[in-house]
């Protein structure tokens, strides 16, 4: 079986605590080799500069090719383009580009009155610089502000037609979602690499309100399995089997590239990671 190239999501830390968990997780999987790293937005801009900041860090201390996650919310066309500037002089060359989530107590989202109206306004003008590889994000289920998985494949084609060379998928729990989703876009032309987001399940009840919320779907013979490993006290290691046969399954499906969704906790994802036939191969030298 092919080994796959990875790469791993991490969020930027809001207090000191969650600062001292962002960098132990960069620490413990910086080893395993990652082909680039993502650092995320938080909903409606609130995380900017921490963002910012998480993303200079990694970049210098770590010698990782790190993404940047950029949105559209809340923020001028001009200050958005300001932000993709300061991580060019940086030498941070990667952005995740996005439309965002609605600010907190929002119920849509709401352009800003000066600002991009969407994602493929943004891809637009971030191309047009000249000086970024783009990401952009692709939902292998229905967004929620999408008619269907159809529309979803279609609006993804006018971002990779604006500029981006990837897309990184939602989450799942069934390749099959993955391969359907992976199907319909070849067959509405798309060429550009998809791949897909990979969330190890730390907290199941987590991972289920996360899915609901977005619009992703919940089988319910894996309900009933975590149900029963909760129980049992076997929930750590019905994760590490649920997540490994997963993506043993994909990479069994032609998938080449898995991105994880970390959760700034590193250690089942790390495990996942081993037993997919990645090894600790660098001893890090430098701290953030």
């Amino acid at each position: 079986m092919t080994t796959p190239r990875i790469s791993f999501e991490f969020f930027p830390p809001q207090t000191l605590d969650a600062s001292f968990r962002l960098w132990e997780t960069v620490q413990a999987l910086a080893p395993m080799g990652p082909n680039f790293v993502s650092v995320t937005y938080g909903a409606g801009g609130t995380t900017r500069k921490l963002t910012h900041e998480a993303v200079g860090t990694i970049h210098r201390n770590y010698g990782l090719n790190v993404a940047a996650h950029l949105t559209c919310v809340d923020a001028t066309r001009a200050e958005t383009l300001e932000i993709a500037e300061s991580y060019a002089a940086a030498g941070v060359t990667e952005i995740v580009a996005l439309r965002g989530d609605a600010p907190k107590g929002a119920t849509r989202f709401t352009p800003h009155p000066e600002g991009f109206a969407n994602s493929v306004e943004l891809i637009e003008a971030l191309a047009n610089t000249g000086k970024f590889k783009l990401r952009v994000g692709a939902y292998p289920e229905p967004h929620p502000d999408a008619a269907d998985t159809l529309a979803d494949v279609r609006w993804l084609k006018r971002k990779i037609d604006a500029g981006a060379t990837s897309a990184i998928t939602q989450f799942f729990f069934d390749a099959d979602t993955f391969f359907r989703f992976r199907d319909l876009c070849a067959k509405e032309g798309i060429t550009a690499p998809i791949i897909p987001g990979i969330l190890p399940i730390i907290s199941w009840e987590g991972a289920k309100k996360f899915a609901l919320r977005c619009g992703g779907s919940v089988p319910a013979k894996l309900d009933e399995a975590f149900t029963t490993a909760i129980r049992d006290g076997r929930e750590e290691l019905l994760a590490l089997a649920q997540c490994t046969q997963l993506c043993d399954k994909l990479i069994e499906g032609g998938v080449e590239d898995l991105h994880f969704y970390t959760l700034n906790r590193p250690n089942l994802t790390r495990e996942v990671v081993r037993a997919l036939g990645i090894s600790s191969d660098v001893v890090l030298e430098k701290v953030a």
